[in-house]
């Protein structure tokens, strides 16, 4: 049997003896051997064959590769059990370089390049091999090529391989590993609450090693309608951020890129509907498609708006943004109004307004301002009396229903402050609850003395104007009827008929008369 050989015997030359005192047990340790592979054997008193020399070489090397990183292991070349005599104490082995497990190997087998890649490709087909009796890194005795293609130690005992460094990953693998490290790194350098800045960033890093980004543009035709207004003086670049404010793109810089593709394409100030989340190249066409310009776009203030509302028909309608409109809203001192005056509401004139796309929300609140001024000089209403008429009118204009009624309501008000009753409106007790949409209260509402607007707790106008009244309210507070009327309610909310009454007495008939009519209209209530 092959295993039975005496390979020492074939292949060392010598005596017996020479060949005993050399000789590897079974269990992988070798008889009075040094470590210094390529040496005379000391206890042996012979040079040691080419091929001892050859493995002692390989084991040396394997030990110098992994010294910075692993506890060396016993090989078939020590004794770990053994006391040993102190020798001369050899040349330090230089730092092992950074290599490849495929580079480190080749150096140490010479001769053996070839066999030793190929058992190291094997090895990472299947990593869970702990040991290979087969392969080339087998045994440092002397012996015979096994049927792996490896060195099989005397007597046959294959003996253990120390562990293999790890190995080169895929490169695949590598590019995962370190975006992975780079996203982590940024993450805790930035800290949590900066990574909605860094996120950006890493998903570049991210898209650089896996070939992967995020769409930066929508696809298709867009969903919801939408108005955009391009202004005067407009470039493309301020045409880009605008769709992308208002969602019809998903970012600027992708229409940017694609108006500088088109160097031919020229857009006309105006309004023009289009749709949100639309793709870049289709919001263009729309853009370019006439038929999606609005002609007639323009700010309606009906009368009796309240100014939040205008300034929501100036966001959607004019193509500006809120901050910008509170803001214009907010700097009251800026349209020459009456000293004292700390608000625009009331001083903005009902009308249409057509859209300049060169407008700033000042210009359009200024044109406001100047026109509510012309009417009040048309209704003869000298400039110090202003402010006060305006408060007036734009209670008349919220409590009165029918064009005719309103010198009537007018009349009431103007009765009750020269006899000095409360006003007891209201309409302006649900202005100071914010409820600007109603003139229907509660009891707690109007019991609550801390609304400056509840004239039913407080004496004589409210504070400021509640709404922006029209002409029809403005002539009726400088032309009131004429009557004795204490007390008015509308007993019809569909037609609006109201009526009016000089005594309590009579306005309690009145009010019983509504109540019936809103009993039998319950979906009034």
């Amino acid at each position: 049997m092959a295993d039975d050989l005496d390979w020492n015997a074939i292949i060392a030359p010598g005596n017996d003896a020479d060949r005993r005192g050399h000789s590897t047990r079974r269990d992988g340790a070798s008889d009075d051997r040094t470590d210094s592979p390529g040496d005379a054997d000391p206890s042996a008193g012979r040079p040691l064959s080419r091929r001892e020399a050859r493995a002692r070489e390989a084991a040396a090397a394997r030990d110098a590769e992994t010294a910075g990183t692993t506890a060396p292991r016993p090989t078939t070349q020590q004794q770990a059990p053994q006391q040993r005599t102190p020798q001369e104490p050899t040349a330090p082995a230089p730092a092992p370089e950074v290599r490849s497990p495929f580079d480190a190997a080749a150096s140490a087998r010479g001769a053996d390049t070839d066999t030793a890649h190929h058992d190291d490709l094997a090895t990472l087909a299947a990593p869970a091999a702990a040991t290979d009796s087969g392969g080339a890194d087998g045994g440092t005795g002397d012996g015979a090529a096994g049927g792996g293609g490896g060195d099989r130690g005397d007597g046959g005992g294959g003996a253990s391989r120390p562990p293999r460094g790890p190995h080169e990953p895929h490169r695949r693998s590598r590019g995962a590993l370190i975006a992975g490290i780079v996203i982590v790194a940024i993450v805790v350098a930035a800290g949590v609450g900066a990574y909605a800045f860094a996120a950006p960033k890493v998903q570049q890093v991210v898209a650089a090693f896996t070939g992967s980004r995020e769409p930066d543009d929508y696809s298709g035709t867009g969903t919801s309608k939408v108005t955009i207004t391009i202004k005067q003086g407009d470039i493309g670049e301020d045409v880009a951020k605008t769709l992308q404010r208002s969602g019809v793109v998903k970012t600027s810089g992708v229409f940017y890129k694609l108006l500088l593709q088109s160097p031919s394409v020229q857009f006309q100030p105006g309004s023009y509907a289009l749709k949100k989340k639309m793709s870049s190249k289709a919001a263009l066409a729309a853009l370019e498609d006439r038929a999606n310009r609005v002609e007639d776009a323009s700010i309606v203030i009906p009368e009796g708006t309240v100014l939040a509302d205008i300034e929501a028909g100036m966001v959607s309608k004019a193509g500006l943004t809120k901050a910008e409109v509170s803001a214009a809203a907010k700097d009251v001192g800026a349209y020459g109004l009456p000293s004292g005056v700390t608000s625009l509401e009331g001083w903005l004139f009902p009308a249409t307004y057509p859209i300049n796309p060169g407008w700033s929300a000042k210009q359009y609140f200024q044109s406001m301002v100047d026109t509510m001024k012309q009417h009040l000089q048309s209704a003869g209403v000298a400039e110090a009396d202003q402010e006060k008429v305006l408060v007036f009118a734009s209670l008349v204009q919220k409590e009165a229903g029918l064009a005719a009624d309103y010198p009537k309501v007018a009349r009431v008000f103007q009765n009750r402050l020269d006899q000095g009753m409360r006003l007891q409106s209201d309409a302006t007790v649900a202005y100071g609850t914010g409820n600007t949409h109603r003139v229907t209260t509660t009891d707690a509402e109007r019991n609550d003395a801390s609304n400056r607007y509840n004239t039913y707790q407080h004496d004589g106008l409210p504070p400021g104007p509640i709404s922006n009244p029209g002409d029809i309210a403005l002539q009726a507070v400088t032309h009131p009827a004429e009557g004795k009327w204490l007390y008015f309610v509308t007993v019809d909310l569909e037609s609006g008929e109201t009526t009016f009454s000089d005594t309590y007495d009579e306005h309690l008939q009145a009010v019983k008369q509504f109540q019936a009519w809103l009993r039998a209209h319950p979906s009034y209530q």
